[in-house]
């Protein structure tokens, strides 16, 4: 037969209990805390970097294959061409102006679409893009789009509109290893800064943003180009509807 548990062992579970009931609890309360706290902060401050971008330079580090440049610089809203902003909006999420982080509209298509299917596609507005590419990984999976619906909720309670565009463009990836609007002015475009970028340049830029390393900004190919004339339209319509006036504006 094993011996009773000593009085003082006994105790020391006791004791164990709640200090290990008392850490979880902070950690509950710390994470949400803490991701508030960060992104509050980002409201105004450049990010640094981003975890797309932290990601890259990982890769290319334990690559044997080429090495690839990564550039990443930061470029304030009033330093980037206005037609940038109208272009990604037309590309990528044009009821941005108007949700909050969420296009339920085009998430039920999406569903639709992808019942039988294994992965989660499409449906992202630029709220979740920017919470995806800032602070996640890449992947499909349920818990990392839970996730990015929790800092999707964040950004667009803790930021404005214009807070929120400003930072996308500036953290996309727009070729291999270039990121930000700025970054591709100078490395594919040939231009000396973002401001410089022309209403068919930023169509051109927004069009390679579904898949950067694919498509290509310096050698477009024939889909890269008529989607790019696709979203010179979507432009000019949006141009007429919202244009920039609401977002500087918006709330």
């Amino acid at each position: 037969m094993k011996p009773p548990p000593s009085p003082k062992s006994a105790g020391h579970r006791k004791k164990t209990a709640p200090k290990i009931l008392r850490r979880l609890l902070w950690i509950i309360v710390g994470i949400p805390f803490f991701s508030a706290a960060l992104v509050f902060c980002l409201r105004w401050l450049p990010p640094p970097t981003s975890a797309f971008i932290l990601e890259r330079h990982f890769q290319v580090l334990l690559s044997k294959e080429r090495k690839i440049e990564i550039c990443y610089h930061w470029t304030d809203w009033e330093s980037i061409s206005p037609h940038v902003f109208l272009a990604v909006m037309a590309a990528e999420d044009q009821k941005f102006p108007y949700h909050w982080g969420f296009d339920f509209e085009s998430i039920a298509r999406t569903v639709k679409r992808n019942n039988h299917d294994r992965h989660l596609r499409g449906a992202s507005t630029i709220t979740q893009q920017v919470a995806k590419n800032l602070f996640l990984w890449p992947g499909r999976s349920y818990i990392r789009k839970g996730v990015e619906a929790y800092f999707a909720v964040l950004i667009e309670l803790l930021w404005n509109k214009k807070r929120i565009l400003e930072v996308y463009v500036n953290i996309a990836e727009f070729g291999d290893g270039v990121y930000g609007v700025s970054a591709a002015a100078e490395k594919l475009l040939g231009k000396r800064s973002a401001k410089q970028i022309s209403k068919d340049e930023a169509a051109l830029l927004a069009a390679v943003l579904p898949n950067p390393r694919l498509f290509k900004v310096r050698a477009p190919s024939p889909y890269v180009r008529e989607r790019s004339r696709w979203i010179k339209k979507q432009m000019a319509r949006l141009g007429i509807g919202i244009g920039l006036h609401g977002i500087r504006h918006h709330p």
